[in-house]
């Protein structure tokens, strides 16, 4: 059973708790639109059905309300920045806004960046580039759920990358990908709606790839990008751990299997060498490198090539990255965002909590 609601009315619920927690107007609007901007894509497990989980870190004091965002070290190319506990949904953004800053000074800008919390989905951060004409190279780790190759042992999150391209006429191009073979958060879906999981997902605690949604639950793990060895798995565990790197090595935050866990009543792992989550954004100018006419002209005709790439059927066209998505935002804002009666129930008692009309 589901329920309808306009996308606008969800990020005036979100934007109303997060100021009830205590964060400034204009971050929880930005928090807000970062939050719900994955249920307008068709990212259904990293929008409003988390709202709760960033409540409880709030309630658990893993979340600052008011972070005091700051950049403590920086090039004329790159920054470090701490996020100061704040939630990953603001942090995230400044950060970015950072990276473009640096760009149109200089051609590209780098900033990576500790002590942050989950920012929701990647895309919506690295497409901040796009309205500035720039290339938005996003990534973040995240707890760990992931069993690297041959691993039993859990040590990486589902560290996601995304890319986001523009182009002239054509929309632009946006990959935003776990680097798992799927996301936690689908596992998530899969598990309100009592169903299995794909094989190929998920080991249980032996290492034997199975189908039990519920397997993370008995010492199981999320698998890389591939499944297996034979597949490939090996790539997506490499593409995992650069992620954690740049997003964590490299700002001071934590990394492999000491990152926060993003509920709330798991505990905080030991002896962790660094501060909370760490991302990584770039921006990069396009006429850094070519004037960028030409360079839109070149993808438009990139996407139109592959685009008219012969089907192996005729009711499946090629699709580019970030298509599915777009297509699926302007359905959704047109006739609003579908609501699992558990996710309904969910917001109806975090907005009662706080005494919020809904």
């Amino acid at each position: 059973m589901e329920k309808m609601v306009e996308y606008t009315a969800l990020i005036a619920l979100v934007e109303h708790v997060f100021v009830a927690m205590g964060c400034p107007q204009d971050q929880a609007k930005t928090g807000a639109m970062a939050l719900v901007s994955a249920d307008l894509r068709g990212i259904d497990s990293h929008g409003v059905a988390r709202l709760s989980g960033y409540v409880r870190l709030w309630e658990a004091k893993r979340v600052n309300a008011a972070p005091r965002i700051a950049i403590i070290h920086e090039t004329p190319s790159t920054a470090v920045m701490d996020g100061d506990q704040g939630l990953g949904l603001v942090v995230a953004p400044a950060a970015m806004d950072v990276a473009i800053s640096k760009a149109a000074q200089v051609g590209t800008g780098w900033v990576s960046v500790g002590n942050s919390n989950h920012f929701g989905i990647a895309a919506f951060h690295a497409m901040r580039a796009l309205e500035k004409n720039m290339i938005g190279i996003v990534m973040t780790n995240a707890s760990a759920l992931v069993a690297p190759t041959f691993s039993k042992e859990r040590m990486l999150g589902t560290n996601p990358i995304c890319v986001a391209v523009p182009s002239g006429d054509e929309p632009p191009f946006v990959a935003d990908m776990a680097t798992t073979t799927a996301a936690n958060g689908k596992l998530e879906m899969l598990q309100r709606k009592q169903l299995e999981a794909p094989l190929g997902w998920i080991q249980d605690a032996e290492g034997n790839q199975v189908t039990d949604a519920h397997a993370l639950k008995n010492g199981g793990a999320l698998l890389p990008l591939g499944g297996n060895r034979e597949q490939g798995s090996h790539k997506g565990y490499a593409l995992g751990s650069i992620v954690d790197i740049f997003s964590a090595v490299l700002s001071g935050a934590n990394f492999g299997p000491w990152v926060p866990p993003f509920p709330a009543y798991v505990p905080m792992p030991d002896n962790q060498p660094g501060k909370g989550v760490g991302h990584f954004f770039g921006a990069m100018r396009i006429d850094a490198f070519r004037k960028s006419e030409d360079f839109k002209r070149d993808m438009d005709l990139w996407i139109r090539r592959f685009r008219a790439a012969d089907p192996i059927t005729a009711d499946q066209p090629v699709l580019i990255p970030g298509d599915p998505e777009r297509a699926m935002e302007q359905h959704r804002r047109m006739h609003g965002i579908p609501l699992l009666e558990v996710v309904w129930q969910d917001l109806a008692t975090i907005a009662e909590k706080f005494n919020i009309k809904f």
